[in-house]
């Protein structure tokens, strides 16, 4: 591979970003923020040019660490992984869209003032004509963009200089009128004028001294550039009556119509068609590139990074580009492109800022030469603000981010999802403080172990099935001299009054005490037998335990036929309103276990799952093996991190711990005594359907642990960890 040479200083640095940025933010939004903000639309360039800081700040630091990697999109999607990457590439992509119908919608009344023409068509055919120059590979050479700026600054330098003598004062009155929405509305509307700033990060490849060069510039070209627009819309409110370049299509040249004449206004018609149809070709050459750079990593199909073997061009990227274009132009209205363009630029800009978040927590090499400073609640101010801004963009443009990033969201679950199976740094990020969580919270647990377990025996069960439960609990409670309290709930009809004569013992129930107390005797626990009848079984289990205060309840829990899914099973409504937590045990026998399985599905692995397992262990001599998914679509990065996960989980317990990765179609490598695994979260879906292990049915008993409510890791830790894990 040929290298590219570094040949860019920081005059071309500084000399592409403020080329990027100058053009539909100084020549046609004045007049769209002026009709929401009034003359506090000076103070929103300003405010809008210093929000932009974080996400240049950000952006600076990711271009000096991976220069060789251009792109919002290609930082984005490394770092936050394919779901983002599509949501990033999808709305940069409409953001350069609307940003380039913008500049054609607005430059062509420039034109206008020249020649008597219609505005749309000329806008559609001028569209269509930067639409074939890019697909038959014509482009502007660096030459051609820096005479473009050149032209640009002195049009602008002469109109502010010229202008500046005429301001008057008056024409700042009632500066605040319209408050701080107006103020805020208006900072949003003109927050894409500083979207190009960053532009020079996709050429950091052929930047000279890069960790130097590539902040100075960006930072350097957005400070140029806040002050540019702050001076030239402050001479352009204060040269002109109130209200009269409010909503005007061409406001730069009506202000200097008051103040240079008619060579004023031809010297900025020329600078602002330039400017503005640069833009627009650099927008369908920048946005056409996303497609295309998406297809190439498989989140798009194929065709849109193919290249036209006659133009050497990616044809069907840049035609899908310029239809959206020509939509946007004919049935758009200017400010709502504007709102629309500035609302993806928020977005990213946010995005980026929580990308550089994840690079710096990540576990992948991340070296930049420059570091943003007051980091992260440089990021996170970045995030919040924008956030901020969005609030005050308008209906549509809310409606219109808010499909687009659903419908990125459909297509990255339908289109890339089955196709893609890398994964971002953020996401190892999250896995791995989800999972030092999970190994504090374990850590916390294991000094919480059952001193008494209740054993609910709700169903006629067989002196075997009754022997392994009260075996279990006795194995739970053996470390800490604890007690065991078996109790058959014998529940009858409501019709039937509960007298004196419900109370008297029968032989079965002697019978149990005798066997409870034999039990005692040969699991050397103390096992306390007792008989409860009521007219609700479930009832009367929590309230015995609300009442004898128990660490933990122990119950089988059978297959359930379609009617007690749908009505509810009396040991799933213990389950929930239990006062401690609750074991629920398919039960195959129990006699001994020496092979403790310790199923990890769906997240780490619970506390009171590791407990229990650990407990049964040790009180077995026997050791734990720790089952976990292994599926195809595994990466190599998250399978370092759960082998890291599991190692220091394996260091914390008493016993032997050994990790086995399982494929969930089959392949066990041998039939445990026990498997212990996390239950269900969702009560409504554990009615409807029996939860059974992803792995294929171990043939032993298997013991489902519900933690107490005050234990359960809330909505939003469960999704991370169905996320990540």
């Amino acid at each position: 591979m040929k290298e590219l040479q570094r040949d860019l200083g920081l005059p071309s640095v500084l000399a592409i970003s403020i080329g990027a940025m100058i053009g539909s933010g100084i020549f046609i939004l004045p007049a769209l923020a002026l009709g929401i903000a009034g003359p506090a639309v000076i103070l929103a360039y300003a405010l809008a040019g210093l929000l932009v800081v974080p996400a240049a700040l950000s952006k600076s630091e990711m271009a000096t660490a991976m220069p060789e990697a251009g792109g919002t999109y290609i930082y984005i999607e490394r770092g936050m992984g394919p779901l983002l990457g599509t949501i990033a590439g999808v709305g940069t992509w409409f953001s350069l869209s609307f940003k380039g119908a913008l500049a054609l919608v607005g430059g062509v009344p420039y034109l206008l003032l020249l020649f008597d023409l219609p505005l749309k068509p000329v806008a559609l055919g001028l569209a269509a004509l930067l639409i074939l120059v890019n697909v038959v590979g014509a482009k502007q050479t660096g030459r051609l963009q820096v005479a473009i700026v050149v032209v640009m600054l002195a049009a602008l330098g002469w109109f502010a200089a010229g202008s500046a003598p005429s301001v008057q004062s008056a024409n700042y009155a009632d500066f605040f009128a319209d408050g701080i929405g107006g103020l805020l509305a208006a900072t949003g509307l003109v927050f894409v004028s500083y979207a190009g700033v960053t532009k020079v990060a996709s050429v950091a490849e052929e930047v000279e001294n890069p960790g130097r060069n590539i902040p100075l510039g960006i930072l350097g070209s957005l400070a140029f550039t806040t002050l540019l627009y702050v001076g030239i819309v402050a001479v352009l409110v204060g040269v002109t009556e109130p209200g009269t370049v409010a909503g005007s299509l061409t406001p730069v040249a009506v202000a200097a119509e008051a103040t240079l004449g008619r060579a004023g206004v031809v010297a900025v018609i020329l600078a602002a068609i330039l400017a503005l149809v640069s833009t627009a070709n650099a927008g369908i050459l920048s946005s056409s590139r996303y497609p295309f750079a998406m297809s190439r990593d498989s989140l798009a199909p194929p065709s849109l990074s193919a290249i036209s073997e006659r133009f050497g061009t990616p044809v069907a990227s840049i035609t899908l580009t310029g239809a959206v274009l020509l939509v946007l132009i004919a049935f758009v209205p200017i400010l709502e492109i504007a709102k629309l363009a500035s609302a993806f630029q928020i977005m990213v800009f946010g995005l980026v800022n929580l990308t550089v978040v994840a690079f710096r927590n990540g576990s992948v090499e991340y070296d930049p030469e420059f570091t943003s400073p007051l980091y992260p609640w440089m990021q996170v101010a970045g995030v919040l603000t924008g956030l901020v801004l969005l609030t005050q963009m308008g209906t549509v443009a809310l409606v219109g981010a808010a499909l687009i990033t659903v419908g990125s969201v459909v297509w990255y679950v339908l289109y890339v999802r089955p196709r893609v199976s890398r994964e971002g740094v953020a996401t190892d990020a999250i896995r791995r403080q989800v999972g030092r969580d999970a190994l504090t919270e374990v850590e916390s647990a294991r000094a919480e172990n059952a001193h008494e377990v209740l054993v609910a025996l709700t169903k006629n069960v067989d002196e075997d099935r009754e022997r392994s439960l009260v075996a279990l609990a006795a194995d739970l409670v053996r470390h800490d001299d604890g007690r065991v309290v078996a109790v058959r709930f014998e529940e009858i009809p409501d019709q039937a009054p509960l007298t004196e004569e419900a109370t008297v013992q029968s032989s079965s129930d002697i019978s149990f005490e005798a066997r409870m107390e034999a039990l005692s005797t040969e699991f050397d626990v103390e096992v306390e037998a007792d008989e409860i009848v009521s007219h609700d079984t479930k009832h009367a289990v929590v309230n015995f335990a609300d009442g004898r205060g128990v660490d933990t309840i122990v119950a089988e829990h059978e297959p359930l036929r379609l009617r007690s899914r749908l009505l509810g099973d009396p040991i799933d409504w213990v389950v929930r309103h239990a006062p401690c937590d609750v074991l629920l045990v398919d039960n195959l026998g129990y006699d001994r276990p020496g092979h403790v399985v310790l199923s990890g599905e769906g997240g780490p692995y619970p506390p009171l799952a590791v407990n229990v397992a650990e407990a049964v262990a040790a009180a077995n001599d026997g050791s734990i093996s720790l089952w976990y998914p292994a599926g195809p679509g595994s990466t190599d990065q998250r399978r370092r991190t759960m082998d890291d996960y599991r190692a220091e989980l394996s260091g914390m317990l008493s016993v032997p711990v050994r990790a086995d990765s399982l494929r969930t179609d089959g392949g066990q490598p041998s039939r445990p005594d026990l498997l212990v695994r996390r239950g269900a979260d969702d009560r409504l879906r554990n009615a409807l359907f029996d939860e059974r292990p992803v792995f294929p049915s171990p043939g032993c008993t298997t013991v489902t642990v519900y933690p107490h409510e005050s234990r359960r890791p809330r909505l939003a830790r469960r999704l991370l960890e169905r996320l990540t894990f």
